[in-house]
């Protein structure tokens, strides 16, 4: 079983407030809950969270973010003519092909890709040490 965000942040000593637990719960759950594609934005974590907890400030769920992406437990991601959306940062390499149309966002692994992008470093005496890939497209008419 894989670490919970909650779990995460005591391990990195963050510091735990009640709200902070369920801001880390509700991501820890986005994956189960709203599917693979889920990289809410801080307004639709604030909409789940503000439902278990409507105390939960939005300003609270930026700065807890914060916070958990300083931490490395958050990735922050930037896709394209829209907000800053995040996920849980794991282990494992993905990249994303991204919707324009409906924003879903779909995560793959695509092993030519991998050794492609190992190639072209190689070509220009380069070693690979990191990459992000971010395809945009729209689903084509069947």
């Amino acid at each position: 079983m894989t670490e919970s965000i909650e779990q995460k942040c005591i391990a990195k000593g963050v510091k735990l407030t009640e709200q902070r637990k369920i801001i880390a719960r509700v991501m820890s759950e986005s994956k189960e809950t709203y599917g693979e594609s889920d990289h809410p934005d801080v307004d639709e974590l604030y909409n789940r969270v503000s439902k278990i907890d409507p105390r939960i400030s939005i300003a609270t769920v930026y700065r807890t973010v914060k916070i958990f992406e300083e931490a490395g437990i958050l990735t922050k991601h930037d896709f394209k003519g829209g907000k800053a959306r995040y996920e849980e940062l794991r282990e494992s390499h993905h990249d994303h092909l991204i919707d324009i149309k409906t924003g879903e966002i779909i995560e793959f692994v695509d092993e030519e890709i991998e050794k492609l992008q190992i190639k072209v470093a190689e070509k220009y005496g380069y070693k690979l040490v990191d990459h992000k890939l971010e395809l945009y497209g729209v689903k084509k008419k069947t």
